[in-house]
């Protein structure tokens, strides 16, 4: 078994996530007590939401870079970076570290790509939202994104950062999602993409019939069969 790097605290509620859901997958693959190897560095996320906001994808990149490193030296076989937002600075990661890291665009992409259909709508961030480093993937496999209006992506936004990032679950905000996402397949969307790593906290199948995309699931997936390899 390979051991998987994490790249983690983007927001430590997603993490936990992830890290369940590796080694439930593990479980259920190899059964008895087997569970995955797994070094994890988590940063915090306030010093990240800042620069983020202020800007500052250098320093960011340095951040992520030297991060992924001390992976490396601790023994990862791979890299996992554990949110979607990050993945803006994914090359500089790449190009810097020997061991190979797992793109939740590539995961997301292959899942679209086996459900066979055409045109997605993506929430997350809007700096996901509205740059094209996370989608330009999907795109290049012929798939459409459709992304919200700018006044539900700032809505969007604000509940990530000012409420999932923090642990808030409000039935609320829950509900101006899956009004915005009703939206989005009334425009032809045929899934949706929960492209932050903590919207599938809020939004399951339970709250809306529509195919969704859950990033953290699938990425998680993807990083469990790919340490099994």
């Amino acid at each position: 078994m390979k051991t998987i790097g994490l790249i983690g605290g983007m927001s430590w509620e997603s993490t936990s996530v992830y890290y369940q859901l590796i080694n439930k997958k593990i479980k259920s693959v190899l059964g008895d007590n087997h569970s995955a190897k797994i070094v994890m560095i988590s940063v915090d996320f306030h010093e990240i939401a800042k620069l983020q906001h202020d800007n500052n994808w250098k320093q960011l990149s340095v951040m992520m870079v030297e991060t992924a490193k001390r992976l490396e030296k601790a023994g990862a076989d791979f890299v996992v970076l554990c949110t979607n937002t990050m993945h803006k600075v994914s090359a500089d990661i790449e190009n810097n570290i020997s061991v190979p890291f797992l793109h939740i665009a590539d995961a997301i992409a292959a899942e679209i790509v086996e459900k066979k259909i055409k045109k997605v709508a993506l929430l997350g961030t809007k700096f996901t939202m509205e740059q094209d480093f996370l989608k330009e993937k999907i795109t290049s496999l012929n798939i459409e994104i459709i992304i919200p209006n700018e006044a539900q992506r700032q809505v969007i936004h604000d509940i990530i950062y000012n409420e999932l990032t923090q642990g808030i679950i409000n039935a609320d905000s829950r509900k101006k999602y899956t009004n915005i996402i009703d939206d989005l397949m009334s425009k032809g969307a045929e899934g949706i993409i929960l492209g932050c790593t903590e919207i599938g906290l809020l939004i399951t199948n339970e709250f809306t019939n529509h195919l969704l995309f859950d990033t953290t699931a699938i990425h998680a997936e993807k990083a469990a069969l790919m340490s099994l390899v």
